[in-house]
């Protein structure tokens, strides 16, 4: 059975990595098509030259951005507005054009809380992909943005409650929150351990994140043995787009 192609799509870089990046490096090692769109930052910055590293080591292809500011930098994307303050129908119509470009059978993004920080932008992304990936397959809307291409599932990259026992201690020091689902909101939880060596190497490659000492220097800190703890599983809530999702839309277990 043929592995599903997949898109992901993440506010910032880093997210990807640190949020899919196992799911991602799963199945590109399996044969599928992989991709990563991030709404934030300019291609011209360190930033972008740090996705296009981590991308490759996870086999998703060169970075596609939107090119729009991250709302809490502004010398991100010069000139552009925060992806916050997009116009929502310009934002969906972009995403669109992504989405029937790569024709992706699974997309994969935030979920409704925005990942366990809640950033803004994070809950940004999943609003305008959940918009998006349900107007890529209609035709009368954004017909500029490409023929029509309807992906069968979204996947949210979410965390269970009993995060708080494994994230909380080490968000706390960042001063950070942590958002979590009950465990029967889970559709999927993924083994990412084989692929937890390509996981960490794609998260330390956005080496700006962890000089500053954002969620990538926590990972660099951490011994293998919490590595595998805190992201050796990944999990994600299912949601079918039409109305009969066939069974070679799933994650691989």
């Amino acid at each position: 059975m043929p592995v599903p192609s997949l898109l992901a799509v993440f506010a910032h870089p880093d997210d990807e990595s640190l949020s899919a990046g196992g799911v991602l490096a799963r199945h590109a090692s399996a044969g599928a098509r992989t991709a990563v769109v991030t709404p934030t930052w300019s291609p011209d910055t360190p930033r972008a030259g740090e996705l296009a590293e981590a991308l490759r080591v996870l086999g998703a292809g060169p970075p596609r951005m939107l090119g729009y500011a991250d709302s809490r930098v502004p010398h991100s994307a010069p000139g552009r507005p925060r992806w916050c303050d997009a116009p929502l129908d310009e934002a969906v119509g972009e995403l669109v054009a992504r989405i029937r470009d790569f024709r992706p059978e699974i997309v994969v993004t935030h979920d409704a809380y925005g990942g366990p920080t809640g950033h803004e932008d994070h809950v940004h992304t999943h609003r305008v992909t959940a918009l998006a990936v349900h107007a890529a397959g209609l035709e009368r809307l954004h017909p500029e943005a490409g023929e029509p291409w309807q992906p069968k599932a979204l996947y949210l990259s979410t965390h269970l409650h009993k995060a708080v026992r494994t994230w909380g201690a080490h968000l706390a020091l960042a001063g950070k929150a942590l958002f979590t689902v009950p465990d029967e909101y889970v559709s999927a939880a993924v083994d990412v351990t084989p692929w937890l060596d390509r996981k960490i190497t794609a998260i330390l490659a956005h080496r700006t994140e962890v000089t500053r000492g954002a969620a990538p220097a926590l990972i660099a800190a951490l011994s293998p043995l919490e590595r595998q703890h805190l992201l050796g599983t990944e999990h994600y809530t299912r949601h079918d787009v039409p109305p009969t999702a066939c069974a070679q839309t799933e994650l691989l277990p």
